[in-house]
């Protein structure tokens, strides 16, 4: 049995600026974040600075590619807030 060394990490990202919520997927977490507050994506760049609020693994980019596109849909965003509601009461009260 091969042992596959690369993870795949959805995650999401919450601009401390406006609590956008941004969702991706990337093989490296560390430096997708750090690309992310370095205004190198044109989409997150006006929200900088953004936090890791959460993030999953998967073993497989198409795993990883198919639960970031759900976790964009309305149902997937539910779920997200239903997931994080100890994350959103909190930090919002």
């Amino acid at each position: 049995m091969k042992i596959q060394k690369i993870m795949f990490y959805i995650y999401i990202l919450e601009s401390t600026k406006n609590k956008n919520l941004y969702i991706g997927y990337t093989n490296n977490l560390r430096k997708r974040i750090r690309e992310h507050n370095q205004g190198l994506n044109k989409s997150t760049k006006p929200y900088i600075p953004w936090k890791l609020i959460y993030y999953e693994a998967c073993l497989n980019k198409e795993d990883a590619e198919r639960r970031e596109n759900y976790l964009k849909t309305s149902q997937g965003q539910r779920l997200t807030k239903r997931r994080l509601k100890e994350y959103f009461y909190n930090y919002n009260n």
